[in-house]
């Protein structure tokens, strides 16, 4: 994964204390007298995200959030079949425009898609037998405006129906830009047909969408202290400001032809363009078993402008650098920034899920396979370095090292990778009831994975770009992965009993993984994970306590490292490493009485690095046993919810403990609550009014990682130096109008 050069996904923040870092079983599934089958877990706030408005929350599994963010299914089929650089959230949202949300839970994952972790799983809205009409409009204090709708209805007597439905989003954030109104532009829209089978057998849906998006990340300045607190600037408010250039503009060397030009982070330079067409339904065999289908087409064309802060250093009069807009001398502080620019990219990926379901007897069975083919073209990283002021809005510098419009570097770690890969699985899965008190659930999942395209060994140096076809070479690849899940529980009494869970997932490198100037590590990532707890249910509480071990191997990152003897150096680094993690977890659902509702999750985990070693600017280093970045030891939920007549009153709070947010866990940031609350109100059975308030105990502190900061090992030098770094949203109010016809 691309953690480090990608911290620039609005995605990162999303650590969640919503679920255990292991297999989480639904508690409210957990009946008196035995367990039922439930793939999905209903006691995560998925959708409630304190970093951004576009995306759902990562949910914690012990391991470090990817830029890609939690796995995003629609239709039974990943949105995109990789994130980068098609980001999920450029081509899926939240909308009415969906059927169904809902979290599925790591077993089912791992058994259907292979993959490890958790996964939004949502489903398009189909066509109606009657009229239904419903949207949702939403705004907010800092201008955000949502407009949301969707209407479906009959055609004909004989089956057929149909829906259409837009989504159009203007967000700027909680920031102002200097080059742009808008931190979020999407545009989605979506139409289809559904024809109903007669007598029940079934449905079948065709489905058109068109997605149009792009967005911004936006960083924090602030001042690092003692005890991990940071301090907010006089002429920074952390959230408030923004710190991307004040033209938005970054100079780029095309590292395909060698040509230089200049990109926009936002317009067409910065956008996303997909179209996907669906065809799914289900049909009821004569012999009982259910045929679903899913199968998708998605064509896309990116590209992408992204610029990381990397440090800050003070520069005197005499280090010799002006504004790039006037020419006039600068001292004071200059932050260093990293530019990526790709563009446009031709992706295509084909997608297919066939199942066959039935209860026969005590078993819940289901066969299926999953065909996912995945095409990029000249996928390129062009890269580049500047250095601006450290101000909101800042300006661009030119230095004493940089070209005449202040750029340096360039393609200095760029990359090129350009192929197929695909992927054809077959799974089982069967949910065994044993007896009244014992359930047995268990699934096998099989993979071919296949990779098949073109990389390059040139070095990227400063000024690199290629220049001749033999500097190109074929990659050839074929793996076969393995994953699959054991989960057994057992009812001791009417109202206790004890689970164990085990899961197990493969994978090797991706294409993706061929993009820098090395041959890549292909060896099998490895990914066990075993759980053992247990579970108590009343009319008034449903109660599960387990403790979870988790191992991953073979993780590769790429670091942008910035040298501790001298900030204005930098390079890229590719690690390979192992994490392991050990924990424990306990939720509960309480309803003490009528109308009240409080869901209660703390886990307590200690996720390290194994085998983290690497050579940087002449130097070796060694993490092994260091903790995690940006994975808090102590999560905790509070969800407390109380509905009366038409009002319904919520709140949601999330305790992060202490979170590394470098390499050497010399920095950290200090423990933290992000804070949710509002109020709901059921004007009638078509129109519902919301408020939602999204940090209202207002903490301004910073989050995720410390830019540029790797290395660094001792911090007392840093206390009270300005640092970058991604934080939470500033106090906001968000007003929403819902209507269902």
């Amino acid at each position: 994964m691309k953690n480090s050069r990608l911290r620039i996904s609005t995605l990162l923040l999303m650590f969640s204390c919503g679920a255990v870092f292991g297999q989480q079983t639904d508690s409210l599934a957990l009946k008196k007298k035995a367990i039922t089958s439930s793939k999905e877990d209903n006691n995560r706030n998925v959708m409630l995200n304190a970093a951004n408005n576009t995306s759902p929350r990562d949910v914690n599994i012990g391991l470090p959030s990817t830029v890609g963010g939690i796995t995003i299914l629609e239709n039974d089929l990943p949105v995109v079949y990789f994130f980068w650089p098609e980001l999920p959230n450029k081509t899926w949202r939240q909308s009415v425009g969906l059927e169904k949300t809902g979290l599925l839970k790591m077993d089912q994952l791992a058994n259907t898609t292979g993959d490890l972790g958790f996964a939004v799983n949502s489903y398009s809205q189909t066509g109606t037998k009657d009229l239904k009409i419903k949207g949702k409009f939403t705004t907010s204090n800092f201008g955000w405006l949502q407009a949301d709708a969707n209407v479906s209805g009959p055609i004909s007597k004989n089956g057929w129906t149909y829906t259409a439905g837009a989504f159009a989003n203007y967000d700027p954030s909680t920031y102002k830009l200097g080059f742009a109104r808008n931190a979020d532009e999407t545009k989605i829209f979506r139409a289809g047909v559904t024809k109903y089978f007669n007598n029940n057998k079934g449905q079948i849906t065709a489905l058109y969408k068109y997605a149009d998006s792009y967005s911004i990340t936006n960083y924090a300045v602030f001042q690092y202290g003692e005890n991990g607190k940071v301090t907010e600037l006089d002429n920074f408010k952390i959230g408030r400001d923004s710190y991307v250039v004040r033209d938005g503009q970054m100079k780029v060397k095309d590292i395909l032809t060698g040509n230089y030009y200049w990109a926009s982070m936002s317009g067409d330079d910065n956008r996303s363009k997909s179209h996907n067409i669906d065809i799914f339904g289900n049909y009821l065999l004569n012999n009982g078993w259910n045929f679903k289908f899913s199968t998708r087409a998605h064509f896309s064309k990116v590209k992408m402008s992204n610029m990381i802060p990397l440090s800050i250093f003070n520069a005197d009069s005499s280090a010799g650098y002006t504004l790039a807009s006037g020419g006039q001398a600068y001292s004071g502080q200059v932050g260093t920034i990293l530019g990526m620019y790709t563009p446009e990219t031709p992706i295509t990926s084909i997608a297919g899920r066939f199942s066959l379901n039935k209860q026969i007897g005590n078993h819940n069975l289901t066969f299926g396979a999953l065909e996912q083919y995945y095409h990029v073209n000249q996928y390129t990283s062009n890269r580049t370095f500047f250095f601006q002021t450290v101000e909101p809005q800042p300006q661009r510098l030119i230095g004493p090292n940089t070209d005449s419009d202040g750029f340096y570097n360039y393609n200095a770690g760029g990359e090129y990778h350009s192929g197929t890969e695909n992927k054809f699985s077959l799974y089982g899965i069967d949910e065994w009831k044993v007896t009244d008190n014992f359930n047995l659930s268990y699934g096998l999942h099989l993979r071919n994975h296949i990779i098949d395209g073109e990389y390059s060994l040139a070095p990227r140096t400063i000024g690199f770009s290629f220049t001749d076809p033999g500097q190109f070479n074929h990659i050839s690849q074929s793996f076969f992965q393995i994953a699959g899940s054991l989960n057994a529980t057992y009812n001791i009494t009417k109202n206790f009993g004890i689970l164990a869970n085990f899961l197990y997932t493969e994978e090797n490198r991706r294409l993706e993984s061929y993009s820098q100037a090395f041959e890549p590590n292909t060896n099998k990532i490895k990914s066990p994970l075993g759980a053992f707890g247990v579970f108590w249910n009343t009319n008034w509480i449903q109660l599960i306590s387990q403790a979870t071990y988790l191992k991953k191997n073979n993780n590769l990152n790429r670091y942008n490292l910035v040298n501790p003897a001298n900030s204005s150096q930098a390079q890229t680094t590719t690690v390979y490493y192992d994490i392991q993690t050990l924990g424990w977890t306990t939720d509960f659902v309480l309803k003490p009485f009528k109308g009240f509702n409080l869901h209660y999750l703390v886990t307590f985990q200690n996720p390290v690095y194994k085998k983290f070693n690497f050579n940087a600017f002449g130097k070796e280093y060694d993490y092994n046993d260091n903790n995690v970045l940006g994975v808090a030891k102590v999560l905790m939920e509070i969800d407390p919810s109380y509905s009366i007549d038409k009002w319904r009153f919520w709140a949601s709070f999330r305790y992060f403990s202490k979170q590394y947010a470098n390499l050497t866990n010399a920095l950290y940031f200090a423990p933290r609550w992000e804070t949710f609350g509002g109020v709901s109100y059921t004007v009638n059975k078509n129109i519902n009014i919301g408020a939602t308030v999204i940090n209202f105990l207002n903490q301004r502190g910073a989050s995720g990682t410390i830019n540029g900061a790797e290395l660094i090992t001792d911090a007392s030098p840093y206390y009270g130096k300005l640092l970058t770094g991604t934080y939470i949203m500033p106090l906001t109010g968000q007003l929403s109008v819902n209507f269902n016809f």
